[in-house]
């Protein structure tokens, strides 16, 4: 299983950007998928995820209104649209794969490597 995550980058503070995360190992149909940030000194936090079959989205209160999960299923891959977004939103962003609904990183399986997303304020 490989997850690649990529979309990452520089953005003023209210612009928008738009992460992906291709799935060559086809798991992505079966399980969640999800997305998790974590800025410099702090610990892996839960962002969104999506349950690949039926659609069902979650999100943090501090992104909720704001960031938009989705899944092409035709592409096997998942998107996490960041509108609005803030200084504090900066970070490296992970998708991950998980079986069951969780906010905890540990809970999820398989990661992609990460893409930064820095916002200038």
């Amino acid at each position: 299983v490989q997850l690649q995550a990529s979309g990452g980058g520089l953005v003023q503070a209210g612009g928008s950007l738009r992460l992906s995360c291709a799935d060559s190992g086809r798991i992505f149909s079966s399980h969640l998928m999800g997305w998790f940030r974590q800025a410099p000194g702090k610990e892996r936090e839960f962002v969104a995820v999506i349950r690949w079959g039926y659609g069902n989205t979650y999100y943090s209160d501090s992104v909720k209104g704001r960031f938009t999960i989705s899944r092409d299923n035709a592409k096997n891959t998942g998107y996490l649209q960041m509108n609005s977004l803030k200084p504090e939103d900066t970070a490296v962003y992970y998708c991950a794969v998980g079986n069951f609904y969780s906010r905890s990183p540990s809970n999820y399986n398989y990661w992609g490597q990460g893409t930064l997303v820095t916002v200038s304020s």
